[in-house]
């Protein structure tokens, strides 16, 4: 998305920075790995197919998506550095691993969330399904994902204190309503679960037949 192509997002334990070109080569090893296909839902991609689809997901205006990086216990960013705003750019970033990734995919428009039409189908409602990956085993369970989806949801709301945010995040200008979230987890990963749970969202649907189920986050204005 354009919105996000010169953003970075600062958190405790990770950095959210843009997908781009030079992410491709470690996110086309991660999608080698069967079973992160399938708990992504993703088909296997060539090397050139996987730049083809960075470069459509930098200017779909559907797909929020930014690559995870981990602030590991050796940082050479000093604490009081945490809240200054980073360019892309910034050699810095160079430092830090590539973990993971966190998206936002925006189905219907975003007008119907606050101003739903009578007799609107249920499928036109508009909905942010949020997904995120921690592709590197060695980095999961170490609240990486927590803090990443912090960012992303604060970032895309423009509501960081409904996400336990104490510090200042750029302004998206998205203003995606936070009662059109939602997120589709396998119903046996409770991990993912309890993340989310954490995150203030509930479970609203089962889907027997893909044996997932649905969370909304759970918000009353």
């Amino acid at each position: 998305m354009k919105a996000n192509i010169d953003t970075v997002l600062v958190g405790t334990r990770v950095f959210l920075v843009p997908y781009r070109r030079e992410h491709v080569p470690k996110y086309h090893e991660w999608m080698l790995d069967e079973e992160l296909r399938t708990l992504t839902a993703s088909e296997p991609l060539t090397l050139e197919e996987e730049y083809e689809m960075q470069e459509k997901w930098q200017s779909d205006e559907d797909k929020l998506t930014f690559i995870i990086l981990a602030r590991e216990s050796e940082s050479t960013m000093q604490t009081a550095e945490m809240s200054e705003t980073l360019s892309q750019d910034d050699e810095r970033l160079k430092k830090y691993p590539m973990v993971g990734d966190v998206n936002i995919f925006l189905h219907g428009d975003i007008r119907s969330a606050s101003t739903p039409k009578e007799g609107e189908k249920e499928e036109e409602e508009f909905t942010a399904e949020v997904e995120i990956m921690i592709a590197e085993p060695s980095f999961r369970r170490k609240g990486l994902a927590y803090d990443a989806l912090q960012l992303m949801l604060g970032y895309a709301t423009g509501q960081p204190k409904l996400f336990k945010l104490s510090s200042s995040i750029p302004d998206s200008k998205l203003n995606i309503p936070p009662q059109s979230l939602i997120t589709r987890i396998s119903e046996s990963n409770t991990p993912s679960i309890r993340l989310f749970e954490k995150l203030g969202f509930a479970i609203t649907k089962r889907v027997e037949v893909f044996q997932e189920i649905e969370m909304r986050f759970n918000y009353s204005a």
